[in-house]
This record gives structure tokens, sequence and C-alpha cells, in this order.
């Protein structure tokens, strides 16, 4: 570059303006006057904040010696200087903690208020709270306080919740470090909250001291370096910043409200305890601001501290309602503790009437006002209040009239709240029922300034019309049908509250409002609300738009009610449903009362699964029966319905009427009650297998039909999966449940499943490839799955699980359920498992399980539980040296001596020293010497038994 373009360059580049260097935090080493300069500046760079995170990041830096270990850092002349500009940068700030607090993380500020208590000469090792503060040096006390109240505001900020901010990609290598940084803090806090009685004790101390107090300084501090005033009296005590009583005693006042507020959550008391700080720390803030224009040591949030306050009130109920700077809230909470207090002591006096205090006047009260108040605001009005209107005194009516009055007094209501008032008042007179409640509605004052003159006159007429029609049809109340409409809103809101909406009246007042803005179909509001097709075509057959959506909408939302078995709300929706339809449709009557049955039967499934012995009451039975039996032309009937209603007569037990009593007619026309008929018969007779093997034959060539490979797999509108059948079997179509309850456990006889009862079942089957063996084999599982959720304890389901599991190469899982078949059926194998539970079948199986898990020193053991020790599979898996098991410590659970020689004799052949030892010593138990009684030998056995096999449940389970 030539020298004319340099100096063009330069002159640009003079030209800008430059953005100063930040200080780096060695030059304040350097320079003893550079710190107080920088932070004298307005904008100081870097922040006072950042200063004192460098200078104790570099003095809290560990060392690393000659021979490269790494030390504690050193404590020099340099790192003692870095700790002591720290300290100066928080005397600078008046070491106010809301500052440090955020902007210094917990363990930089425990370091930096560990390192005040050293340079302030707190004796070392001697707790806080064994400290006579008024004793010690005003600047040493002070040091003691400030650490104490960073304690427990500490503790009281660690328990708010906080945003976890998510890594970024940059941030990504600094995981660990905020790892390590998260570990410190709940150290920390730990140890502060086991120190959190001391804290408070200590700062209660300090209430108590009555003198100024002192805080280090800038000036004090190099004070102590220069070791001018080492013993903490002098220039580093009285010299320092000087902070009244009351304001030190007013933050005092806050910090331990702060904490006694948090502690009230798990100890009720500690809330009068805050109140009092709280109440203290007001007045001292009040007293300090009048006798200054500024504070020096009083940083507190007023808006938190408010917050606090009203909330101890509320809580304590330290309020007083003639108090004109009492907010209504306080006010209310105040009375109505008042009267739960009176209550509750004339539950000892007992000078009250029952009546009065059953009296619901004041609920009937707050329900008006909260009408008034959402009236006056547009809103919908409460099913409450409109079910106070079915029947109101005139009381009742004078005191909403009074409300109205007075929700209104304000010098100019708005438009829209005289309206909104106007269409109430409409709203009340259409629902009273007695004419002269109408007119003394009509005839008020604010009536007549709310409504024109036609407006009243068309409204008073259809009242008096109304009248006469309830008193011609002489019913007591209104039916569910009579409900009246309510103040509209938007349909957005409208829409949405019959989405949320369980109380039907609620859900019909809804839709009268929504028919009312708009003719469209409101069934369609939601997706999800789903009725069955057997219903689609009847429903929607209704001429009447809003009692179509009613119907559609209290039918779905009763069905959902049932799937999440809420079932009280599915009866009121039912029942509201029923009495809807009663009036104009005999057919859906009919399809109401089945789907009511089949929500009873549920219910009481339900209760029975949750663990009630409780029997079905006589009048469901008789229901489920006359259900059965029902014959209506042209009535839309849901599969189900006559599917549970079977499984309802099989699970209690009602086999006489199933086999004895059921008319001959609906077992031929009626597949599920045929195939109910058959199992009712079949468990009848089971206990003499002989006789019922005619009962059980027929059973069973019903089911080979339901699983033969003509089956086609279609899902129905109940998401089952139905099994079609060809239409020449009387079986014709027989749907399946998710559970499996139409479907019997039966022998696979391809893969030996074994199970209960096999002894009554045919022994052949005529045509095996006609079955459909994988319909078969999901029956089973699920069938036997199922069962074991209702009788986990069962021996024999568990050893049939087990098999499915074996014949399907999943290992683990049956070995699981082998063990814990022997388990149930031994007291976890403290008492010997059974033979028939253990047969040689299952064990044969155990074994190899074990082997294709590569377990071989366990198939070694369990060959000695065979009838017969299979000695020649024992040797093989000995041989295999690639064994997953513990190989050397399952020797201990061997009796046979063969084997153990057979052990030794491998290991020797191999050089495996250690375990030949091991196998030796096993030989050598003296009750496994050959020459030992039988009875001892077979004790032997036994007790290795039973020690092997709970070690293989705790491998397995």
């Amino acid at each position: 570059m030539s020298a004319e373009a340099a100096d063009r360059v330069a002159a640009v580049t003079s030209s800008r303006p430059s953005t100063p260097l930040q200080t780096s935090w060695f030059e304040f080493l350097l320079d003893g006057s550079l710190l107080e300069n920088h932070l004298q500046k307005s904008n100081p760079d870097p922040l006072p904040v950042q200063l004192i995170i460098q200078f104790l990041e570099q003095a809290s830096k560990p060392s690393v010696n000659e021979q490269n270990q790494v030390q504690p850092p050193a404590d020099n002349r340099r790192n003692r200087t870095l700790k002591l500009l720290a300290l100066k940068v928080a005397a600078h700030m008046k070491w106010d903690l809301e500052v440090l607090e955020k902007g210094l993380t917990i363990p930089v500020l425990n370091m930096l208020l560990n390192e005040l208590l050293c340079v302030s000469k707190v004796p070392p090792g001697v707790k806080h709270v064994d400290l006579d503060l008024s004793t010690l040096p005003p600047t040493t006390a002070m040091a003691v306080i400030i650490y104490n109240r960073w304690a427990i505001r500490t503790i009281v900020l660690s328990s708010f919740p906080e945003k976890q901010t998510k890594p970024g990609p940059h941030q990504m290598n600094m995981l660990s470090i905020v790892q390590q940084e998260k570990e410190m803090t709940e150290n920390i806090l730990t140890v502060l909250k086991e120190q959190a009685a001391d804290s408070i004790s200590v700062l209660e101390g300090a209430l108590r001291l009555k003198k100024d107090f002192y805080v280090h300084t800038l000036r004090t501090l190099d004070l102590l370096a220069a070791d001018a005033a080492a013993n903490g009296e002098t220039e580093s005590s009285t010299a320092g910043l000087r902070i009244s009583a009351d304001e030190l005693h007013c933050q005092v006042h806050y910090d331990l409200g702060g904490i006694f507020f948090q502690q009230a959550c798990t100890d009720q008391p500690a809330f009068e305890k805050a109140r009092d700080h709280f109440r203290q720390t007001k007045e001292l803030l009040k007293k300090v601001q009048l006798l200054l224009d500024w504070t020096v040591h009083v940083h507190l949030d007023e808006k938190r501290l408010a917050g606090y306050w009203n909330a101890c009130r509320a809580l304590t109920g330290d309020c007083d309602p003639s108090d004109s700077q009492t907010s209504p809230y306080d006010q209310i909470n105040s009375l109505i503790r008042a009267v739960i207090e009176a209550f509750i002591k004339d539950n000892v006096t007992r000078s009250l009437p029952n009546q009065f205090r059953q009296h619901t006047a004041i609920c009937h009260k707050l329900c008006v006002c909260n009408a008034v108040r959402d009236a006056v605001e547009g809103e919908v009005l409460s099913v409450r209040f409109q079910q106070l209107l079915l029947k109101p005194s005139k009381r009742v009516v004078d005191f909403i009239l009074e409300v109205c009055t007075r929700s209104l007094e304000k010098e100019r209501p708005s438009e829209t709240s005289r309206r909104n008032m106007a269409h109430f008042m409409k709203t009340l007179c259409e629902s009273l029922e007695e004419l002269p409640l109408v007119f003394v509605v009509s005839s008020h004052k604010l009536f007549m300034e709310l409504l024109r003159e036609e407006e009243r006159k068309v409204l008073v007429e259809q009242m008096r019309k109304r009248s006469a029609t309830i008193n011609l049809s002489a019913k007591p109340l209104p039916s569910f049908y009579d409900i009246p409409a309510s103040a509209s809103v938007n349909i957005g809101q409208l829409e949405q509250q019959l989405i949320l909406s369980l109380e039907p009246r609620r859900i019909r007042q809804i839709l009268i409002e929504l028919h009312g803005m708009a003719e469209r179909p409101f069934w369609r509001v939601n997706s999800k609300w789903e009725v069955p097709p057997d219903y689609i075509n009847v429903i929607l057959g209704i001429k009447d738009n809003l009692t179509k959506d009613l119907v559609y909408i209290l039918m779905a939302k009763g069905l959902h009610c049932i799937s999440i078995k809420d079932f009280a709300h599915a009866r009121q929706l039912f029942s509201a449903c029923l009495e809807l339809v009663t009036e104009f449709s005999p057919k859906l009557r009919q399809v109401m009362l089945n789907e009511m049955l089949l929500l009873e039967v549920r219910a009481h499934e339900t209760m029975a699964a949750e663990g009630s012995k409780e029997r079905p009451p006589p009048d469901l039975v008789s229901r489920v029966r006359g259900y059965l039996e029902m014959r209506i032309h042209d009535l839309p009937l849901r599969q189900v319905v006559g599917e549970e209603c079977v499984a309802f007569m099989l699970n209690w037990r009602e086999n006489d009427y199933l086999t004895l009593q059921v008319p001959p007619s609906l077992v031929m026309n009626n597949p599920y009650i045929k195939l109910g008929q058959l199992l009712a018969s079949t468990c009848k007779e089971l206990p003499g297998p002989k006789e019922s093997r005619r009962t059980a034959k027929e059973l069973w060539d019903v089911v080979v039909q339901i699983c033969s490979v003509s089956i086609q797999h279609k899902r129905n509108s109940d998401g089952r999966v139905g099994l079609i059948k060809h239409r020449e079997s009387s079986m014709c179509i027989l749907y399946r449940h998710d559970d499996q309850t139409f479907l019997l456990l039966q022998d696979d006889i391809v893969n030996e499943v074994t199970a209960e009862h096999l002894s009554i079942w045919p022994s052949t089957l005529p045509n095996i490839q006609a079955v459909d063996v994988e319909a078969v084999a999901v029956t089973v599982k699920e069938l036997v799955s199922y069962a074991l959720t209702l009788n986990p304890n069962n021996q024999s389901w568990l050893i049939t699980q087990a098999d499915i599991y074996f014949v399907t190469n999943q290992y683990s899982a049956a070995l699981n359920l082998y063990l814990q078949a022997g388990a149930v059926s031994s007291d976890f194998f403290t008492k010997p498992v059974p033979p028939d539970v253990y047969t040689d079948q299952v064990l044969k199986r155990m074994i190899k399980c074990c082997s294709m898990m590569n377990c071989h020193t366990q198939v070694a053991v369990l060959c000695q539980f065979l009838r017969e020790v299979d000695y020649m599979t024992a040797f093989k898996a000995l041989q295999e040296q690639n064994s997953h098991d513990a190989m050397d410590s399952f020797y201990d659970y061997i009796w046979d001596v063969t084997i153990l020689e057979y052990l030794t004799h491998i290991h020797h052949k191999r050089g495996e020293t250690e375990k030949r030892q091991i196998a030796i010593k096993a030989i050598g138990q003296t009750e496994l010497n050959t020459s030992n009684p039988e009875e001892v030998l077979q004790l032997a056995a036994q007790k290795r038994k039973k020690r092997f096999l709970q070690a293989m449940a705790k491998l397995y389970f």
C-alpha cells in the first residue's frame, strides 16, 4: 500500500466514532484509584454486578502445583485484593440485596457475603445464633444481619417458580457448567433451609437493638486492607455508612414477614406472624419516608408488600368492615368469617334454632346479586338463578327489584347497561308463573323507566295468556321442557358453553338462545358428538329443529359420560332426553329406556371391577330379562345392548334363567342368548365332567364355527371387530368384544397350550385345517390376559399365559409367569410347589426358556427338578462356555452329586481352578453325603429347591 493510500485509510478510520474498550478486571489490580472512578460513571462497562462476578471468579480459580496437581485457590495477596475489590463494589451499591439478588447467582452471592463475614471479623466456627449482636462492633453485627437477611430471602425466592430457558446451540458446551452451578445452588439452599430457624432468631435479635447501625463503605474496606483497624473497631466500625434503627428494622420486618408467609403453607399460625411483621413494615416505612426525602437502606417492593398485607389480612380475618380504607373484598371476607365463627360457636351453645341455621336466604340473596351483575354485563344467567325462579316468594321478587335498582344507581349508567337491565326485567317477567308476581315487576318504577309502553303492554298480555294456559294444564311445577330462555350473548360464546355444559336444562336454554339467533343444525357444533348409527335416522327424522338438536346432543353427551365412567351426569342427561322424547315418540322412548338399561349394567359392572361384592338389585336383573325377551317391530336396536345383557347374566351367575327359564323361541332367534345358554349350562354342570360333556360338546361346536376360516374381520360402528359368519349357520352373526366376552378358552392342540378343564372338551377336531389358528391364538391370549386382571393369582391361568408366551418364543415372559405360578401356589416358595403345578412338561418348558436365553447353569439346576434327573441335558448345558447367568454362584443350589462331579471334571479339564474349588466345596457338604438317610437327602434337596426358585424370582420378577 502506498503512503498516500495509507493516509486515506487512516483519515477514514479516525473519522468513525470509536467504541471505548471495556475495562478488564486485572486493570483494577494495577491501578488502585481506577475502581472508584469506574463506579462513578453513569453507564460503567462492565456493570458493577459483572465486576463482582469477574473478581470472585478470578479469586476462586484453583491453582496447579509443580507436580501438576490441582490445589485450592491460593491465599495470596492477589486473591485477597480481588475479593476486597468485589466487596468494595457491593459497598458502592450500599449492600442493596434487591439489586444483588437480581444480578448475582446464589453461589456467587454466597461467596461474596461469606467474604464480608470474614473481613468484618465475625468469629469463625461460631453459630450466628450464639452471637450477642449488642456486644459486637457495629460493622460486624451488620455483616451478620446482612448475611442472615440474604439467607431467608433466598429461601423465599427459591420457592417461586422460574421459567426455564432452553439452551441454544451455542450454549450446549456450557451445559456442564450450568449443571455444576445448579448442584452448588441446591447444596447452598439445603444448608440455608437447615439453618432457617437460626437466621430467624438472629434477625429477631436485631429487632431488639435500638441503636444505629453501620455498614462497610469503600473507605472502611480500604482501612481494613491497610490493617489500620485490625480489631474491627474505630474507623472500620463507626466510620461506615450509618443506618438508622428504623430503616434497618423496616427492612428486617419485611424479610421476616416473607419467610413466615412462606412457612404458613405448612404452618397456618405463621400467617399471623407474617401479618404482624408486615404491619410493622408499613408503619416504619411511613415513618422513615416522613423523616427523610429518600431512604438509604430500605429497598423493598411496595407493591409486593401491599399484596402480602392484603393476603395476610384476608387469611387471618384481620379486617374492620367499618374502615373506609378497607376494600370490598376485605369487607366481604371479614363478614363471611364473622358468620362462620358465629355458627361454629353456636355448635357449642346451641342457642340458634335449626330452622334459622338452615334457612337459605343468604345463599338466595347472593345468587340474586350475582345474577343481576351477570345481566348488567350481558352474561348468561346461571342455572342456580333459574332454579330460584321456579317457585319464588314475593320477598324474593322484591329483593331482586331492590338489587336491580341499586345496581343502576350511579349518575349516568351506560346505554348498554340500561338495555341489558331491560332485557333482564323482561326475562324475569317471562320466568314468573304467578300473575300477581308478574304485576309486582311490571308496576315497578325501574320497569316503567326501562321499557317502552308498547313493550310493557305486549309483555303483560303475553304473561296473562300464559298464566291461563298454565292454570288449565294444572302443572304444579314446570317440566324440563318448560324452562325459559335467558338473556342472549353472541353465538360463539353460546356454542362454547353448549360444548362444555353437562346440565340438561342449561343445554336446552342455550339451544333456545342459539335458535333465536340463527336457524342451523347445532348438533354439528362439535365433531366429537356421536350417536350410534342405529339411531341416526330416527333422530334426524324429528321435524322440529330445536328438539332434534336437543335429543342428539343429550344422547351424545350421555354416551360420552358413560365412556369416561361419569355415570351420575349420564343419568341426568338420559333422564332429560327420556322425558323429552316421551311426549312425541314411543319409538325413541323405548330407545332411551334401552340405553338407560345399558348405562345401569355398565355402572354396576364398573363397581364390581373396582372391588364391590354387591349383587345387582332385583329390579335391574328383571329389566335385563325384559330386554332380552322384548320384541317390538321396527325398533332400532344396538347389538351391544344385547351382548352386554347376556354377559351381565353370565357374570352374576343367573344360570337358572339362561338354562331353564329363557323362552325356547328366544334361544333359536338370538345367537347371543344361545351362546349364553351353552356357557351357563357348561359352567353349571362343570363339577361332573362326564355329565357335562354333551353340553360342552355343543359349546365346542359353536366356538369352532366362530373360529372357522370363513370368518371375515370387519369393524362395526362400535369400534369392535366383528366375526361375520356365513348365513347357513344358526350362529350367523356374532361380534367379538375387545375383552373377548363371548369366546371360550380352548386348547390349541398344535402348539400344546395347556388349560383348565381340558377333559370336558373333545380330543380331536374333524377338520383342523378349517380353524383360523391366528384368531384362536389372539382370542386365547386376550382372554387369559383379561382373566388375570380379575384374578392375578390363579395358578392355572398363569401357566396358560406362560404357555402362550412359550409357543410364541417369548421366553423371558414365559419364565416369569411359570415362576409366578409356582410362587402363588407355595407362598413364595416357602413351601414345596405342588407337583400338579410344576409338572414335568412345565419344568421342561422352563428348562427350554433358560436354554434359549443362554442361562445354562440354570438349565442344569432345573434338570434336577424332574421326576427323573435329565443328566444328558444338564451335562450338555454345563459344556456351554457362553453362559449368560452367574454360573458358579448357582453351584450351591445343586444337590445331585453326579452333576457336581461332572462340574469338577469340566473345570479341571478347562484349567478353571477357582470354579473347580467351588464345585468341590459344594460336593463336600455333609448333608449331600450319599450315605445319609433318604429323609436327610430329600430335606437337602427341598432346601436348595426353595432357595433356587426364590433367587430366580428375584431375577425375573
